[in-house]
């Protein structure tokens, strides 16, 4: 007997599709691979055709085709835990509040990881900001190449840090009755990664699995809108056509992304230079356009107002505990206007405001100490980015952050949440 339990006789034999997989003259379909995909969250591959598709499909590069990606997505998705959609489709239409062109569906922001830079957690900081405005559905996992990943930076919040258990299918509804955020900790969604996972370590190198945790979010039905990072600019358009594919299957108004890569190697957008977008663009009522476009354009931090800073002014702390500290410092609004961190989290909490599409309300009544005046100048991409920013500044500066994370950390603690 195997050491995962199986007969031999139980696993399902792929040689014909890796035979395929070497022969060029007849490529293996988007379908074929994705079908034998899915058997690894079965535990329906033996180990040695396991580690031999998933090295074949980095070295023919399937794994960075978007048909590709989009349908292993779409495995990945149908093998996870199923949320109770219903239910929570009617909290999410209740609590989420319609403004410009947001539908009030839930948002992610969220990166591929493996830049190595060792930058900030600020995807997750960015995400907290934006759940003051938006509803933040973050999905994520521990750090896999850096100090500090999602789970690692929320779990080392003091003096009481937000449960990574609570946000559960099971649960998820009740987690978004009584606050704007969730955190998908992926391990409690796709249980069939328990196979892939001792397979990922024993291989040793980068696989498609590297390319898939931000595709493959587990209540894509409900997401409307959401901020995508590559440290690859290359994959730039892979993942934009990937995220188009995925999105013909939802309804309109569901289709919204930008996918991001600063060229330093980073998988946000930089403060230090020049970042490519490729935003998804949704066809708005009003428009002849019938199909989901994808646009590409250049950012850089003075498109924000902001000047730039090196990367080495953005390196996280030396352990997750650090970054937390980062980040209660940062809600707390104790950290200087001018720190490159602040700077370049409010940057990449903009653009998720703008690609929700909340931005483009010309109104604002966002709470205490909000203006109410909209910033309608647009930059790159035709967004309103610097009005993303006048935002992400009240978010913090309002306190409505802190509260936000506060919320979480409740209804993840109690009873309710840890269900």
């Amino acid at each position: 007997m195997s050491s995962t339990g199986h007969q031999p006789s139980q696993y399902t034999p792929i040689t014909p599709l890796l035979k395929n997989l070497r022969n060029t003259q007849t490529p293996a379909s988007a379908d074929d691979i994705a079908e034998a995909f899915s058997l690894i969250f079965e535990d329906r591959l033996s180990p040695a055709q396991a580690a031999t598709f998933l090295t074949l499909l980095s070295l023919t590069s399937r794994d960075k085709d978007a048909d590709v990606l989009a349908a292993c997505a779409d495995r990945m998705r149908n093998a996870a835990f199923h949320v109770d959609l219903p239910a929570l489709k009617n909290i999410v239409k209740t609590r989420g509040a319609t403004e410009g062109t947001y539908n009030g569906g839930l948002c992610d922001i969220v990166g591929t990881g493996g830049s190595s830079l060792q930058t900030y957690n600020i995807s997750t900081t960015a995400s907290l900001i934006a759940s003051s405005l938006l509803l933040m559905s973050k999905h994520g996992n521990r750090a896999q190449t850096s100090v500090s990943g999602a789970a690692d930076i929320l779990s080392s919040i003091q003096p009481i840090p937000p449960s990574l258990t609570a946000s559960n299918a099971q649960n998820i509804p009740q987690i978004y009755e009584k606050s704007s955020y969730a955190f998908l900790f992926a391990p409690n969604f796709h249980p069939g990664m328990r196979y892939a996972g001792p397979l990922r370590k024993e291989m040793g190198i980068r696989t498609i699995f590297n390319l898939l945790g931000p595709l493959a979010h587990p209540i894509e039905e409900l997401v409307e809108a959401r901020l995508v990072g590559v440290t690859e600019g290359a994959l730039g358009p892979v993942f934009a056509e990937a995220l188009r594919i995925s999105g013909l299957k939802k309804v309109k108004g569901m289709r919204k992304a930008m996918v991001v890569s600063g060229r330093e190697g980073l998988d946000e957008i930089s403060c230090a230079g020049i970042t490519d977008c490729w935003r998804v663009n949704e066809p708005l009522e009003s428009s002849e356009q019938k199909e989901v476009e994808t646009e590409h354009f250049q950012l850089e931090p003075t498109d924000f107002g902001f000047p730039t800073h090196p990367l080495s002014a953005i390196r996280g702390g030396d352990t997750p505990k650090d970054n937390a500290e980062i980040l209660m410092r940062l809600l707390e609004g104790k950290l200087e206007e001018e720190d490159p961190i602040l700077q370049v989290v409010l940057i990449n909490t903009a653009a998720m405001l703008v690609i929700s599409g909340i931005c483009e309300a010309e109104t604002s009544h966002m709470g205490e100490g909000d203006s109410g005046v909209v910033v309608t100048e647009r930059g790159p991409g035709n967004g309103r980015w610097k009005e993303g920013v006048r935002r992400a500044k009240w978010a913090v500066e309002s306190g409505a952050a802190l509260r936000s994370l506060k919320a979480f950390t409740e209804v993840s603690n109690s009873s309710l949440g840890s269900k």
